[in-house]
């Protein structure tokens, strides 16, 4: 008998739904269906794959408050937010749509006489696409539309907290016409998902999660090595994102901006804001602007229109953030928020207020570690020199922003930093016409972009000698 997965609501503690394990048998169907499916899709024409992505994206519009409200239930997104999460899917659907045709299209050099001279992107075959919790729908369709452009089959493993956002995709291409076999949604434990990960149907693997869930992936693929069959796999295992406040910052800007990059979604972005690096000069004046921020924020039932901070995913979630807090603050660290402000806070469950801590430094874990919770570290620094050495001195590197008027310091600062992203004066946001992609820890591969076509692709060159 199949196992049910309960997703338990941080709005409540109650479960809000269930649904069933895929069995061993379903999964096998669906890996053999897969790779039929996949023969024919990669004949089907780009312009034909256009259309039925193009239907895609206007039923996932459709869907919009139906989708909104399941973040809302299984993540605990703010409702006034979570709507957000629907249109920045379609946003990015919509430009790897309009960047598919160039980024397929065929690498021809220059004319050289008697000979004919090609690379083709050729599909894998079947990709195997893991997503999270904290944004189901976005990281998805990160691989899953550029996987289905370029004539690849997917099936999709979503987490077990966000079930319905593989059902939704799923339900939306098979009204958008999708040929039968080309999309799947498994609902997997672990265990079950590195048996699939070790199939043999599977040709490529794009996982977004924590830094130990890429690792077993990456174990799980290696044990392919007996068979002599090594398969690619993208993995975009989150960060610990730096700030640097410069002297010449707009404070106000700054402020407001990087308190959002680091409270929004409850700090659970992989890409937000957890250490913030001001010069000394300012920093006094930024902290309190960022606490003013803070303060500002409604922490409550992400159902209700005026809350702007839901919980966490889950109290163990919300347990770990405040160990985290609290050994910092034993370690000396200073506390800027008062969490008896906010009443929704109970140590009891999923609500936890923001915070602020000064006073930190990189030997405690709240600064090292990734908190993934609605708290930040800020820091002073003497000068652009330690600045950059901070901001480099962590595990991680997904993005990291410069908060400056001077265009050409933030180039220069820029360039020394090792992150897959800098931003200026601006943070947490994915633009689907850059690549979005990480160093050290925060995994490797890349989606989005034109390169992101590159991740669903291989090579095949074409040599042909037409004078004989």
């Amino acid at each position: 008998m199949a196992q049910q997965f309960d997703v338990i609501s941080p709005i409540d503690g109650r479960v809000a739904l269930s649904v069933a394990e895929s069995s061993p048998a379903l999964i096998a169907r669906c890996l053999d269906k897969a790779q039929a499916a996949a023969v024919s899709w990669r004949q089907t024409p780009l312009e034909e794959r256009l259309d039925i992505v193009g239907a895609f994206i206007q039923e996932i519009q459709r869907r919009e408050a139906e989708i909104a409200e399941t973040i809302t239930l299984c993540m605990g997104r703010p409702s006034r937010f979570a709507a957000g999460e629907v249109r920045g899917t379609v946003e990015r659907a919509t430009a790897m749509a309009a960047i598919a045709p160039e980024a397929l299209a065929d690498v021809v050099p220059p004319p050289k006489a008697g000979f004919l001279r090609s690379v083709k992107r050729v599909p894998h075959g079947t990709v195997f696409v893991m997503s999270p919790w904290n944004y189901p729908y976005l990281t998805a369709v990160n691989a899953v539309i550029p996987a289905i452009l370029s004539g690849n089959s997917v099936i999709l493993k979503p987490s077990d907290q966000t079930p319905l956002s593989g059902e939704h995709f799923r339900e939306a291409f098979s009204a958008a016409g999708l040929p039968d076999g080309v999309f799947h949604v498994l609902h997997m434990t672990h265990e079950r998902a590195a048996h699939v990960l070790a199939d043999d149907a599977i040709d490529h693997v794009a996982f977004t999660g924590s830094v130990e869930g890429g690792a077993a992936v990456t174990r799980a693929l290696a044990g392919r090595a007996g068979n002599k069959r090594f398969i690619g796999a993208g993995l975009e295992l989150g960060g610990n994102d730096p700030a640097y406040v410069r002297v010449d910052a707009d404070l106000d800007h700054a402020a407001t901006n990087v308190m959002e990059g680091a409270l929004f979604n409850s700090g659970q972005s992989c890409c937000g804001v957890e250490r913030v690096y001001v010069d000394q000069d300012v920093f006094e004046e930024f902290v309190a602007k960022a606490t003013a921020e803070a303060n500002g924020y409604i922490l409550g039932d992400p159902r209700d229109s005026e809350t702007t901070l839901g919980p966490v995913v889950r109290q163990s979630n919300a347990d770990s953030i405040r160990r985290s807090i609290t050994d910092a603050l034993d370690a000396g660290a200073l506390a800027h928020v008062d969490a008896a402000s906010f009443p929704a806070d109970r140590s009891d469950s999923a609500y936890i207020a923001p915070q602020i801590l000064t006073n930190v430094d990189h030997s405690m874990r709240f600064v090292s570690e990734e908190t993934f919770g609605p708290c930040v570290g800020i820091m002073s620094v003497a000068n652009e020199q330690e600045a950059i050495k901070r901001m480099n001195d962590s595990a991680f590197g997904l993005t990291a922003s410069i908060w400056t008027k001077d265009g050409v310091a933030a180039q220069r600062i820029g360039e020394q930093i090792d992150a897959g992203t800098v931003f200026q004066n601006r943070c947490d946001y994915l633009d689907p016409y850059l690549s979005w992609t990480g160093v050290k820890n925060s995994g490797r591969g890349t989606t989005l972009s034109r390169i992101g076509f590159e991740q669903m692709t291989r090579p095949k060159s074409f040599h042909f000698r037409t004078e004989v």
